[in-house]
């Protein structure tokens, strides 16, 4: 059972998006999904956001990197979000595949960041029309080498799974990486 008397959870469950019968993940209403110039389906702003509301909130199966890599990837495709070294969420099925999508595309000029491990916040005023971005740096840790089409005029142009390491993205980013993310940089950084 559910307890919860916050004021902030009934207005989450008063604006959801259900995407179809079985939604993990929440997307703001003033979301909508349609084409993306940097890749595939991306998620636009359809009014304008304030700095640090909450855009969406990842939702799914919490699973082991053995299971993603066994029984969800090669079924599903790219479809976690890493909550921890070794700990993804991601569906499972593929009847929970669309009800799981957050659609936020990669941008080396992000205008969303993280709360915790799973809730995305926008990093500054987003007006309508912008697509919703997240640098992938903020939430993985992980070995791939992939190349960049944000197009972003700081764009670097190799995406790697280690980027979180770099000390100008730890700055840029700081109060904004996944909580693992931001645990493994404040014990190799003790600056607040």
């Amino acid at each position: 059972m559910l307890h919860c008397r916050s004021r902030f959870f009934f207005d989450l469950l008063d604006n959801l998006v259900f995407v179809n019968e079985t939604p993990l993940s929440w997307r703001s209403f003033k979301t909508d999904v349609r084409q993306s110039p940097i890749h595939g389906k991306g998620l636009f702003a359809n009014t304008d956001i304030a700095k640090s509301e909450i855009v969406m909130i990842k939702g799914g199966h919490i699973v082991c990197r053995d299971f993603l890599e066994r029984e969800v990837t090669p079924k599903l495709g790219p479809v976690e979000i890493q909550i921890g070294d070794d700990l993804f969420i991601a569906p499972v099925t593929a009847d929970e595949r669309e009800g799981s999508m957050l659609y936020s595309n990669h941008s080396c000029d992000p205008n969303l960041g993280l709360r915790g491990n799973i809730t995305f916040v926008a990093l500054r005023d987003v007006e309508a029309g912008e697509e919703l971005t997240h640098d992938w740096c903020m939430t993985d840790d992980d070995i791939y080498e992939t190349e960049c089409t944000c197009g972003s005029t700081n764009c670097r142009r190799v995406l790697t799974g280690k980027d979180w390491q770099r000390p100008e993205l730890q700055a840029r980013y700081r109060g904004y990486f996944a909580t693992y993310l931001a645990d493994k940089i404040s014990q190799n950084d003790p600056e607040p």
